[in-house]
Order: C-alpha cells, then sequence, then structure tokens
C-alpha cells in the first residue's frame, strides 16, 4: 500500500515584505490542504509501484536527460512511503522486463530508458500530452491478425491494444487514427510485417451507426473508460480547487504532477480517442482532458523546481526540460520566466 509522508513546511526562507509573508503563508496552507488530500487519495487509489515508477520516468526523468542516479528516484518516490528496498526490487523488475538500463559509477547506478521503452514513451506522450484531437476524416486503420503465428498474434494484440487498438472480432483490431509510426514499430518489433495485413478506408454511407456504436462499446468498454474518467473527475477536481487558492510548495507540486498523470495514463492510454461524433453527448474524456491540462499547467512550475534539486545524474545535476516537454498540454511556461516574474 502507498501511503504519503510528509515533512514539516516550516522550511521555507523567512521573508522581509507584508506581501511576501502572505504569499508564504497562502503557500504553506494550500500546501498543506494538497498534501492532506493526496495522501487520502494515494491511500486510496494504492498505485502500483512499478508502474508509478515508470510514470516518473516518463513523466519527470525523461525531459531532463533520460538518466537517474537510483539514489535521486528513491528520493522522488519517499514522498509516497516507498522504502528504498522496495524501489530496488521495482527497478530491477522493470531491467528484466526490458524497461531501464543501467551504467555504474564507482558504486553509484544510473537508469535510464531503454530505446524500445523511449519509443513507447513518445508514442505515449503524443497521447497524452496533445492538446486536442484534430478532426477525423471517417476512415479507419484495420489490421488483420489471421495469419500471424498464435504466440506472436497475442503479443501484437497486447501490443496494439496498448497503442488503443480495439479487436472487432477474432483476428482483427481497428483503430480511427493511430500513430502509423508506433503501428509500423510494433509489427516490426513483434515479427508480424509479412503476416499482418493492414488496411485504412471509410464505413460505407448506408451502413446504419447503431451497428458501429454496438461494435465500438464491445471493442473498447467503452462504459469502463467513462466510469474510469469519471472517478479521475471525482478524485482530482478537488485538488484543483486547493491548487486554484495558492501556490503550492515545489513538492506538493511535483506530487500532484506525478499522481495526477499517472492515474490519467491508466485511462487515457487505454482512450482509442475516438471521433466526438462516435462518442456520447457528455462523454467525461473531455471533461478528463481538461481538467489533467488545467493543472498540470498550474503545478508544473513547482514541480520543476522540485526536480531541478532532486535529479542527480552522473555528470552532477539534471539538466533543464527539453523544449518538447514545454510543448506539452499546448505550451507551457518556462520556469525562468516564473523566477523573473516573481
Amino acid at each position: 500500500m502507498v501511503r504519503l509522508h510528509w515533512e514539516s513546511a516550516g522550511s521555507l526562507r523567512s521573508q522581509t515584505s507584508v506581501s511576501a509573508r502572505i504569499r508564504a503563508a497562502g503557500t504553506m496552507s494550500a500546501s498543506r490542504k494538497a498534501e492532506d488530500m493526496l495522501q487520502e487519495l494515494a491511500a486510496r487509489l494504492q498505485p502500483n509501484i512499478k508502474s508509478l515508477i515508470v510514470s516518473i520516468f516518463g513523466d519527470a526523468v525523461l525531459p531532463h536527460g533520460g538518466t537517474i542516479w537510483l539514489g535521486s528516484l528513491i528520493q522522488l518516490v519517499d514522498p509516497f512511503g516507498i522504502n528504498d528496498r522496495v524501489v530496488r526490487t521495482s527497478v530491477f523488475r522493470l531491467s528484466k522486463e526490458g524497461w531501464l538500463t543501467s551504467h555504474h559509477l564507482g558504486r553509484r547506478s544510473f537508469y535510464s530508458l531503454t530505446n524500445s521503452a523511449r519509443l513507447r514513451f513518445e508514442a505515449a506522450h503524443r497521447h497524452i500530452y496533445a492538446e486536442a484531437r484534430k478532426p477525423w476524416d471517417g476512415a479507419w486503420t484495420v489490421v488483420l491478425t489471421g495469419g500471424v503465428d498464435g504466440e506472436t498474434r497475442e503479443t501484437l494484440r497486447r501490443d496494439l491494444a496498448w497503442q488503443g487498438f480495439g479487436q472487432w472480432s477474432a483476428g482483427v483490431m481497428a483503430h480511427p487514427d493511430p500513430d502509423e509510426a508506433s503501428l509500423r514499430q510494433a509489427l516490426t518489433d513483434d515479427g508480424a510485417m509479412d503476416a499482418a495485413i493492414v488496411m485504412r478506408g471509410a464505413a460505407a454511407e448506408w451502413m446504419r451507426p447503431e451497428a458501429l456504436r454496438s461494435v465500438i462499446s464491445r471493442a473498447w468498454r467503452i462504459d469502463e473508460l467513462a466510469a474510469d474518467y469519471q472517478s479521475f473527475l471525482d478524485n482530482f477536481r478537488p485538488l484543483w480547487r486547493i491548487a486554484d487558492q495558492g501556490e503550492l510548495s515545489p513538492r506538493a507540486s511535483f506530487l500532484t504532477r506525478t499522481l495526477l498523470i499517472h492515474e490519467y495514463r491508466r485511462a487515457i492510454l487505454r482512450d482509442p480517442m475516438l471521433p466526438e461524433e462516435l462518442l456520447s453527448a457528455n462523454w467525461p474524456g473531455a471533461a478528463a482532458r481538461l481538467l489533467c491540462r488545467n493543472l498540470y499547467r498550474r503545478v508544473q512550475i513547482g514541480a520543476e523546481r522540485h526536480l531541478i534539486e532532486a535529479i542527480q545524474t552522473a555528470e552532477g545535476p539534471a539538466p533543464a526540460a527539453d523544449p518538447a516537454y514545454h510543448e506539452r498540454f499546448g505550451g507551457l511556461e518556462p520556469m525562468e520566466r516564473s523566477f523573473a516574474d516573481a
């Protein structure tokens, strides 16, 4: 079970101006409320520890050079109540599973994503941090896997499902607008490029929409996905109200951002991002994306301050976030500008 624990917020530097003291008091108050809510939320959600570490690598480590000292990683997850032994075990297993690779400098171990994991993360990032979905052209990409050997077919099915493909029937998977590079990479990695058939086209104009909605409901378990999005909204709307009342501390900002993206990732990576015309009028995925974007933007600068101090690499402190980071959710404010405005 993951339980957050917190240090005293009394380490803020003394301020000389009245306005600075008011801002500091507001930060402490909002941070305390956020920390209490995060503690309750983490205990209730009980995030998988390996999956949480994967979320941290993708959201926080990758933009800062992609490599982190194991001690820094232990420090980052410590407020979640995860001890160093569990972190070491989880990292070892992620390495065995092909997600992480390591190198050693003296007695220190440094971890980064493998090449294949990095490609998966890049595809996932285009899904998670996109500003908005583009208009649909009405066409479907269909992958026929009947000619693929049994064990390879199952591996391919899992990989395509991870990309948002739905299984329409045995040996038939479909997606309205997949990432073509990721699809080709999966077919290549799974050894199915010479056996799988990929086609793209639109349904006949005279087809009844009820038939398509029925297939969509079965292939993607839309009701379950809607329930997951609604739970996300219920869990993080209160945090947005707190974050909007005052600036959170750097650590509270990082913890908020980490839990936010971790829980959003669990839903969004199963979402095929179906066109609006194929979804219900009150589809909760749209509201979930808006909430995630707004809360991420609200806490990201504080989170970056925490990361810059916490992450150590073989070359010393972590570099500043790369340009791609600042393109997330349609654009993020640079940390340097926030210091200038403070």
